[in-house]
C-alpha cells in the first residue's frame, strides 16, 4: 500500500514537471508614447538631409564636369 502511494506521488511529480510551456503572449497594438512626435521629427529631418545630400552630390558632379 505504501509502495503504491509513493509510486503515485512520484508519477504525479513527473507529470507536473513535464507540462508544456505557456504559449507566447499575443502581439498587441503598440501604445503611443510621449516621444512619438519627436521620433517623427527626427525621421523627417533625416529624410530631408538625405534629399539635400543627393542634391549636393548632383551639383558637385556638374561642377566637376564643367557644366
Amino acid at each position: 500500500m505504501v509502495r503504491t502511494i509513493v509510486m503515485l506521488g512520484l508519477l504525479a511529480a513527473l507529470a507536473a514537471c513535464g507540462s508544456d510551456s505557456p504559449p507566447p503572449p499575443a502581439k498587441t497594438e503598440r501604445t503611443p508614447t510621449v516621444f512619438d512626435d519627436q521620433l517623427k521629427a527626427i525621421d523627417k529631418a533625416k529624410a530631408v538631409e538625405a534629399q539635400e545630400m543627393e542634391h549636393k552630390r548632383k551639383l558637385d558632379e556638374q561642377l566637376e564636369n564643367g557644366g
